[in-house]
């Protein structure tokens, strides 16, 4: 399957244009409110056929409730009071049983108007709120072998302060991000597990996904179907250990079309960086596809020649390893915005 990429052709102003800042939510704008129920969640899939459980315009914004990736059961199991585990949690896991083939609750899907096949919708992160506090991390992944014999830990989560305390004397600092946000894949594709990500985005678990940043994603079918989830307090990037600090959250998004804006993969920008990303089941593959990203979008937005495109990432450019665990292991490489001074800088 291969999909055209035309969206470094586009001029400037109109491929990459973000708001990052949070828009002052005046009169008329329309702001959504979509919380987590058994009827407005994806239980464990992205999927072309899936219904949406709302409908929005280009330019709307949706405050959206995502929840923790377990159980009310385990969560009590770790320590957590019964009356601290969210009912909606308790409601979703009692009521849902269309489920998998992947495990994370992911809400909506949501219907772009608008999007199409061809197109982009940008999801710009404008907050994320922690409505719990606590999260888990549970150990598995890529060195197994090294895993604790406790390998499930709560961890209390300080909203105040933004930290958690990992030992006496080390401390995490918080940036929560959700680690799934992914519109349907090609119909082609089935349903799809919400573990590994793709070309639709979904599981990406790239921590620079924060509150002030925008993930633009290709549209695979009509309305895109976007959907939210795997909520995480903290994350290193590799999530060797298979999670993060699990959690959940809450936030305020703004969901942009942008027609004719054709990408291959999925593409976020930051106050300070440009992104691309590759994900596969070789992480040398994954490499290979986010330099070849990076490359087109040097070439086509800072009309970089593409041979001096390869040599410009390795002398300005971080590759980081996004995640290795969720089947697709991901590479993203951060292109810092100081480097472009001229007219068409960043």
């Amino acid at each position: 399957m291969r999909i055209t990429s035309a969206l470094f052709a586009l001029t400037p102003p109109l491929a990459l244009a973000v708001l990052l800042t949070t828009p002052s939510l005046a009169s008329g704008q329309t702001v959504h409110h979509l919380p987590a129920t058994p009827t407005t969640v994806a239980y464990g899939h992205y999927w072309s056929e899936a219904t949406p459980v709302l409908r929005i315009e280009s330019g709307d914004f949706v405050r959206i409730e995502t929840l923790i990736t377990s159980r009310p059961d385990r969560l009590e199991q770790l320590g957590v009071p019964p009356e601290e585990v969210q009912q909606s949690l308790r409601d979703i896991v009692e009521q849902v049983t269309d489920r998998g083939p992947g495990g994370h609750i992911l809400t909506g899907p949501i219907y772009v108007e608008g999007a199409e096949p061809g197109d982009a919708i940008e999801v710009r992160i404008l907050t994320i709120d922690l409505p719990i506090a606590y999260g888990y991390n549970g150990c598995s992944g890529f060195a197994r072998e090294h895993c604790p014999e406790q390998r499930t830990r709560l961890f209390r989560l300080d909203r105040e302060r933004m930290v958690t305390e990992f030992a006496p004397g080390i401390v995490i600092p918080l940036r929560p991000f959700f680690g799934s946000i992914g519109v349907a894949p090609p119909p082609d594709a089935g349903r799809w597990s919400s573990v590994p990500p793709w070309i639709h985005a979904g599981n990406l678990d790239n921590k620079e996904l924060v509150a002030g940043t925008s993930l633009f994603i290709p549209v695979h079918v009509p309305g895109a179907l976007l959907q939210l989830g795997d909520g995480h307090a903290a994350q290193g990037d590799g999530e060797v250990d298979q999670t993060a600090i699990e959690t959940s959250l809450t936030g305020l998004i703004q969901v942009v079309v942008h027609k004719g804006m054709t990408l291959e993969w999925p593409f976020g920008e930051t106050p300070t960086h440009y992104i691309t990303m590759g994900t596969d089941e070789d992480l040398t593959r994954a490499a290979e596809i986010a330099i070849d990203q990076t490359i087109k979008f040097l070439s086509a937005r800072f009309d970089v020649e593409p041979g001096e495109a390869y040599r410009l990432i390795s002398l300005a450019a971080d590759l980081r390893i996004t995640q290795l665990v969720d089947q697709k292991v991901g590479v993203h490489v951060m292109i810092p915005k100081s480097i472009f001074v001229g007219p068409t800088g960043g």
